[in-house]
């Protein structure tokens, strides 16, 4: 067997928060910090070499110079340890705050680790967090030779590759804008194209793809299937467990910083929706501060209600139910149309529900949040767990925003006495339907 691409050895990182101020120092501490500080560099220098940073008194000085700390320490990893080999596409999915993103970035070389060891052999290539390595004052053109330099690409590779990336990412209107005029969509068309036209041995790929629409979403899970295809290595981070399953044989489950499970993607994730639908069953959703403040229009509030008007994470099966929205806009907007997707709990499209298709737009003024509500009348759910899994408004083809991955909710059971159409043991979704027999002559020509 070749040797592995990537190996992780009891890797951890360690926060620590609540770090207390600094107070004023002497000068016989400036002194010895002064004389102490080229053995802590040639130790940094080290770790970074070998990228093996392992806890020592050395590392220990460096967080006490910070000033001690007064709070929790928090560990994003813990002993963490696998391996991948070339051309393998690995999923790795877990709830928030399981440790996905701290992973990508210890791989990434933008995190050091607090102890472990990590081992890659090939260039590896990043897309991490919308505009990572653009400078906002640059244009998309000067963001390309930018990017793709802290990349690793040589000026001459970029030359080539030049047009192939301006067409993957669809924004040669905008080209010679600042960056800083982008919307957070066109700061991932362009941040992938470059990523992906780098053609690196390793691809490390994060939640970032969820800002784009479908369609780039599409294209780019498109580009990522090719790569494998030429024998590169995919880490791909995603709530997308469709796409995770699509894209990925492998998939890691990371827990509270630590790994439960690598396996094969349907194991894995028959695992994780069974434990995640017990924590993360819901009736509402609240904005927060997850859109882009570039965006002109967002959602604030989202939730269901059953056929009695009461906000509910449960509704009985062949029970009429609606989804309320908030909207918010920065200007007054007008001919609007809102869409809204629904999915099963492994990640398939059941429903996509578009108000234009029905002869509905909305206008909205920037004084006050508007209230806008679907009523889904005969959508007959069998029992299990769903997810609101995409809101989206657009003017006519122009995508405004897009929110993914809202909550899941439940589908119960009914007495089978007090159904029509009866439920069935198989299948998401039952309809009404009439049987007849007649005498078969073949089939009509």
């Amino acid at each position: 067997m070749d040797e592995p691409i990537i190996t992780v050895d009891n890797l951890s990182k360690k926060y620590r928060i609540g770090m207390r101020e600094l107070k004023g120092r002497t000068f016989r501490e400036t002194v010895a910090d002064t004389l102490a500080a080229p053995v802590r560099n040639l130790r940094r220098l080290r770790r970074l070499t070998r990228f093996d940073d392992r806890v020592s008194n050395g590392a220990e000085d460096d967080h006490a110079a910070a000033g001690p700390s007064t709070g929790d320490t928090i560990w994003a990893l813990k002993d963490v340890s696998f391996t991948v080999q070339p051309g393998e596409v690995v999923g790795i999915i877990g709830r928030n705050g399981a440790g996905k993103s701290t992973l990508l970035k210890i791989l990434s070389r933008i995190t050091e680790p607090t102890s472990g060891e990590v081992r890659l052999n090939g260039r590896v290539s990043s897309l991490l967090e919308v505009g990572t390595g653009f400078h906002p004052e640059l244009t998309g053109r000067e963001n390309i030779y930018l990017n793709g330099t802290i990349l690793g690409m040589r000026k001459a590779e970029i030359d080539r590759k030049f047009d192939e990336i301006v067409a993957f990412s669809e924004i040669e209107k905008f080209l010679d804008t600042p960056v800083k005029r982008y919307s957070s969509g066109m700061y991932v068309r362009l941040a992938f194209a470059v990523a992906a036209h780098l053609e690196p041995e390793i691809l490390l790929v994060d939640e970032v793809l969820a800002v784009g629409d479908a369609a780039f979403q599409k294209k780019c899970l498109g580009k990522m299937g090719h790569v494998a295809r030429e024998g590169r290595t995919v880490l791909f981070v995603s709530h997308n467990i469709a796409a995770v399953h699509q894209l990925c044989p492998q998939t890691i489950l990371l827990e509270d910083g630590r790994l439960t499970r690598k396996d094969s993607t349907a194991g894995v994730i028959e695992g994780y929706l069974s434990s995640t639908a017990r924590h993360e069953i819901s009736s509402f959703y609240q904005a927060g501060n997850l859109h882009h403040p570039q965006d002109k229009i967002f959602f604030k509030r989202c939730w269901i209600t059953d056929s009695t008007n009461r906000r509910t994470s449960e509704l009985k099966y062949g029970e009429p139910f609606s989804v309320h929205l908030e909207v918010v806009s920065r200007e007054n907007m007008s001919d609007l149309a809102i869409q809204v997707g629904i999915n099963s709990a492994a990640g398939l499209r059941i429903l996509t529900s578009d108000s234009e298709e029905f002869g509905y737009t909305f206008n909205i003024t920037s004084s006050s949040p508007l209230g806008l509500t679907l009523h889904m009348d005969g959508l007959w759910l069998m029992p299990g767990t769903y997810a609101l899994s995409k809101l989206m408004i657009r003017k006519g083809k122009h995508e405004l925003t897009t929110l993914l991955d809202l909550f899941l909710f439940e589908v119960s059971q009914q007495p089978m006495d007090t159904l029509t159409p009866p439920m069935v043991n198989t299948g998401l979704i039952a309809g009404k339907s009439t049987w007849e027999t007649k005498q078969s002559h073949g089939p009509e020509n």
